[in-house]
């Protein structure tokens, strides 16, 4: 039975949570636990008691969907925390895994949510069933430690985002469904449920209903076991990143990889460096490759000289190999924004009147580059191709398609270059361009 006194069901003093409500059974139960859990905290210190929130993801990919967001919100009404939503939208299901996109979507908005609302912890309804859903399906991919390691109790929530980083946080994790179950029928707790549940063509269904099933009939505690062998995993996974930093002293360079010593580490060792390569991935928030896939990288990187450049697609992201470093290129969006240069500044820049004008014209544009554009950007110096600017910045290929700066016609500024210096003033009320930019993360 499913208690809220339990520690990991109580929330700490003075925290702000979060409970993601599908309004299913599972995070029906768990916002319950977390409420009952508060509000004995808070009648022995009314002033330490957490805030708690309750956020919803509303997939628009079942009729339902419009009733589930009223229900969730009610239901944080009822218990009177705060409630806020996030809509999402897909396209037709066939254009690619919709169970995967789903996912990435819903932890994707969430994250958002909890930055929004300054949230520290983000709590999930996954218990032991669907931990044993996760192995039984990982172990049928293929995956390896990390993958059969499953869902970990804790873990960041926003790994790329340095600032500010939510814990998401599983506290049913060793619960049953049957427990569950057991805990809403105590307290007559009332839930959604979803159809799309039923159908065995999403393989998790499939594995829920028609394997799971038969496996406890084998063994009874096949659940349990399965959950056990991944929290095994889970540990034999830590000692694998243990020795992957002891792999990566001479290769690792901040978030990058250095290719002389990670061949070298492969020719000496590949499972060495297949690990380090893997643990490289993760601490760029990237998913795990296939084999086949890691060992086609291989063969890539054993043909490459030692100036060469390749550029690999995986897990939607870029990676480069540029100037003897493997590196994570994601994208990134972008505009160009002019900053004040204070009048005592000896600083140049534009004239603003210049600026103003050409922006009350809408002569500033945005152009992309074409090849053949060249640009001055010192002092008695020739106006110089953009290629070989370029390369004399060392600006890496990614990056040299950024769209131009043109003002009145005329090519002013280059990302990763700089600015038109015959168009340069040191007097009077200036700006400067600068292209600022926002990664897609």
């Amino acid at each position: 039975m499913v208690s809220s006194r339990k520690s990991k069901l109580s929330p700490e003093a003075g925290k702000r949570i979060a409970v993601a409500l599908s309004g299913g059974l599972d995070s029906v139960v768990l916002l319950d636990t977390v409420c009952r859990a508060s509000k004995n905290a808070g009648t022995q210190n009314t002033a330490i008691s957490p805030e708690i929130w309750v956020f919803h993801i509303h997939h628009g990919l079942q009729k339902q969907a419009d009733q589930w967001l009223v229900f969730c919100e009610k239901l944080a009404k009822k218990y009177q925390v705060q409630f806020d939503f996030r809509l999402l939208h897909f396209q037709k299901a066939s254009e690619g895994n919709i169970e995967a996109r789903a996912r990435a979507g819903r932890y994707e908005a969430l994250s958002d949510l909890c930055l929004e609302h300054g949230i520290e912890d983000l709590l999930l309804a996954h218990h032991q069933n669907d931990q044993a859903e996760t192995v039984l399906l990982q172990l049928l991919r293929g995956a390896g430690v990390a993958g059969l390691s499953a869902m970990p109790e804790e873990r960041p929530l926003n790994e790329r985002n340095k600032a500010k980083v939510v814990t998401l946080k599983r506290p049913l994790l060793n619960q049953t469904r049957a427990d569950l179950e057991a805990y809403a029928k105590k307290y007559r707790l009332q839930w959604i449920e979803d159809p799309s549940n039923q159908s065995i063509r999403f393989r998790r269904n499939a594995i829920r209903q028609e394997i799971i099933p038969r496996l406890t009939k084998i063994q009874p505690e096949a659940i349990a076991n399965l959950a056990r062998s991944a929290d095994l995993l889970a540990q034999s996974q830590q000692l694998l990143d243990r020795l992957a930093v002891q792999d990566g002293k001479s290769v690792l360079q901040k978030e990058n990889l250095k290719l002389a010593p990670l061949l070298a580490l492969a020719k000496k060792d590949l499972p060495a460096a297949s690990n380090l390569m893997r643990y490289w991935l993760k601490n760029n928030a990237l998913s795990m490759p296939s084999q086949e896939r890691l060992d086609s990288w291989w063969r890539d990187l054993a043909k490459v000289g030692p100036d060469a450049s390749l550029e690999w697609q995986h897990d939607q992201t870029s990676i480069y190999l540029w100037r003897g470093l493997l590196q994570v290129v994601r994208s990134e969006s972008g505009r160009w924004v002019f900053k004040t240069i204070p009048i005592k500044s000896k600083k140049q820049g534009f004239a603003f009147a210049w600026v103003d004008e050409a922006r009350q014209k809408g002569l500033i544009q945005e152009v992309e580059r074409k090849g053949a554009e060249k640009i001055q950007i010192k002092a008695n110096t020739p106006r110089k191709t953009l290629k070989n600017l370029f390369q004399e910045s060392s600006v890496p290929p990614w990056e040299r398609n950024t769209p131009l700066l043109f003002i009145h016609d005329q090519l002013v500024a280059v990302a990763g270059v700089g600015v038109s210096y015959p168009h340069l003033t040191a007097s009077g009320m200036r700006v400067l361009p600068e292209w600022s930019v926002h990664k897609n993360l």
